[in-house]
C-alpha cells in the first residue's frame, strides 16, 4: 500500500473529473500545493495572468494574543491577564489578528485552465467578491474523494502511524511536496518548499524528504559506496 499519490495518478483524478470546476480543484490543490481552505477563498483578483502568480490567504494562521500592559502570553478566552490582572477587551484582540499572505508562482498550463473556467463564467458571486469555486469545505472534499475513486486509485497509508485512509485535499498538497522533494531535496530546495507551502517550522517541511524515501535512500547507499 502506498503513502501518497505519484503525479501520474493525480492526472488520472483529473481526468476523472465530470465538470471544468472539479478538474480545475484538483489541479490547483496539486499544482499549487496549497490547503483545501486556501483553494477555496480563492477570487479572480487573486489570479494574476500578466505575472503568472496567485496570492494565497493563509487562513491556518493562528491568533496570538498578548497584555499590552505586561506582555503576559493570553488565551482567546481570557478576559483578564492572568499575570497583571488588567481587563483585556475585544478591540484590543482584533487588532492583534492579522492574517498571513504567501504569492505564489503558477505553471503555464493551471493558469490556461483557470483562464478558460473564469471566461466561462465559472466562478461565483458571493460577498462582493467572484470566488473560483464557491463550493463549501466539505463538498470540496467529496469531489477529491470521488474522482480518486472513478480514477481506482488505492487508499494510502500514513507512513508514521500506519492508519490506512482515502485520498483526500491534503494529500494532493502532500503530493506536490514530495515531487519537489524528489527533484530537488537540497537545503536551498526544501527552504523553498518552506517558503511556497507557508510552513512556519522547517521541521514540517524536512519530513517530506524522508516521506519520499529519499534522504533513507541515500543514507543507505553512502554505507556501501566505498565497496564499488
Amino acid at each position: 500500500m502506498k503513502a501518497y499519490v505519484e503525479p501520474h495518478e493525480v492526472t488520472l483524478m483529473e481526468r476523472a473529473a465530470t465538470t471544468v470546476r472539479d478538474r480545475l480543484l484538483i489541479r490547483v490543490l496539486f499544482h499549487l500545493g496549497c490547503r483545501i481552505s486556501e483553494a477555496l477563498a480563492l477570487t479572480v483578483e487573486d489570479v494574476d495572468f500578466e505575472h503568472d502568480i496567485v496570492t494565497i490567504k493563509h487562513l491556518k494562521a493562528r491568533l496570538k494574543l498578548s497584555c499590552s500592559e505586561c506582555g503576559q502570553r493570553l488565551g482567546r478566552s481570557h478576559a483578564f491577564c492572568p499575570k497583571c490582572g488588567s481587563m483585556i477587551d475585544k478591540a484590543q484582540a482584533e487588532e492583534q489578528e492579522r492574517r498571513r499572505q504567501r504569492v505564489l508562482p503558477v505553471d503555464s498550463g493551471t493558469l490556461g485552465m483557470l483562464k478558460e473556467y473564469i471566461g466561462r463564467d465559472g466562478p461565483v458571486s458571493r460577498d462582493g467578491k467572484l470566488f473560483i469555486f464557491g463550493i463549501n469545505r466539505h463538498r470540496g472534499w467529496q469531489i477529491v474523494r470521488t474522482c480518486a475513486e472513478r480514477a481506482g486509485l488505492p487508499k494510502l497509508v500514513n507512513p508514521e502511524t500506519g492508519r490506512v485512509h482515502n485520498v483526500s485535499p491534503h494529500r494532493l498538497r502532500d503530493a506536490f511536496a514530495v515531487h519537489a522533494v524528489k527533484l530537488d531535496d537540497s537545503g536551498d530546495g526544501l527552504r523553498l518548499l518552506q517558503e511556497h507551502l507557508g510552513h512556519q517550522s522547517f521541521n514540517t517541511t524536512a519530513r517530506y524528504r524522508k516521506i519520499s524515501g529519499t534522504e533513507h535512500q541515500e543514507w543507505y547507499q553512502k554505507l556501501w559506496s566505498k565497496e564499488d
